[in-house]
């Protein structure tokens, strides 16, 4: 799955899942103990949720199949039911939230397709492209945003200091690994922010070219406000 976008391939394997014959093969597989005709549905290609989902279904259909004692089975037969209707319900939450998309997208697309960079300085940046429009009928304006934030990279203290000093070579794996949590932070950050201001209705045509993120007065960090470029933080 996408960061914030349910990839095309998933989008159309969803498509062909009827629910209401989704419940039926699932009420069969509890009734006969095994997975049936629910394997011809596409569900693994409907992303890791509901691949997750699938799994821990199949799971208890299995530890319900081997029970053998009245109490086991009971038992099993309860988180078989819990475990099936989890799976529909991943189903159409995500059968719904691809609709929300579908209709969002009339409007305005984010690309959540970002790669990091190879390396890392203490200076992030994200950009995020998107296209927009005010109505159907229009073109679309096509636009992006910048965002930067400078990492605070002074020791922090509250963390015991290693009996013996790493080598330069580790003290630099962790400065890169470190860096890249953060710009995921922000990448995700980012991307959220300019969803949910067009979302909210916002104006394309307002989204500055760069933003420097804010970051929290206690951490001197991110929080989940420091990508929100049109609203202060509270």
């Amino acid at each position: 799955m996408g960061e914030i976008n349910i990839p095309r391939d998933q989008q159309d394997a969803l498509a062909t899942i009827d629910t209401n014959e989704l419940d039926r093969l699932i009420d069969q597989a509890v009734s006969r103990e095994q997975l049936g005709d629910l394997h011809r549905l596409p569900l693994m290609s409907c992303g890791p949720y509901i691949a997750r989902k699938l799994h821990y279904f199949e799971q208890a259909l299995t530890e319900h199949r081997q029970a053998k004692a009245p109490g086991k089975r009971a038992k099993t037969a309860d988180a078989l039911r819990r475990a099936g209707s989890d799976l529909s319900f991943a189903v159409d939450a995500m059968k719904r939230r691809m609709e929300t998309e579908q209709k969002e997208g009339e409007l305005f697309y984010v690309d959540d397709q970002i790669v990091p960079p190879h390396r890392f300085d203490k200076r992030l940046s994200v950009r995020v492209s998107y296209r927009w429009r005010r109505t159907v009928d229009d073109e679309w304006t096509f636009g992006s945003i910048t965002f930067a934030h400078d990492v605070d990279l002074r020791p922090d203290h509250t963390i015991p200091v290693p009996k013996r000093k790493p080598s330069a070579a580790k003290q630099e794996q962790d400065r890169q690994t470190k860096l890249y949590e953060i710009w995921q932070h922000l990448m995700r950050g980012a991307l959220y922010s300019v969803r949910d201001y067009f979302k909210e209705g916002g104006d394309g045509a307002k989204i500055p070219q760069s933003f420097q993120a804010t970051v929290d007065s206690h951490t001197r960090g991110l929080n989940n406000y420091s990508t929100r470029f049109w609203r202060q933080p509270a």
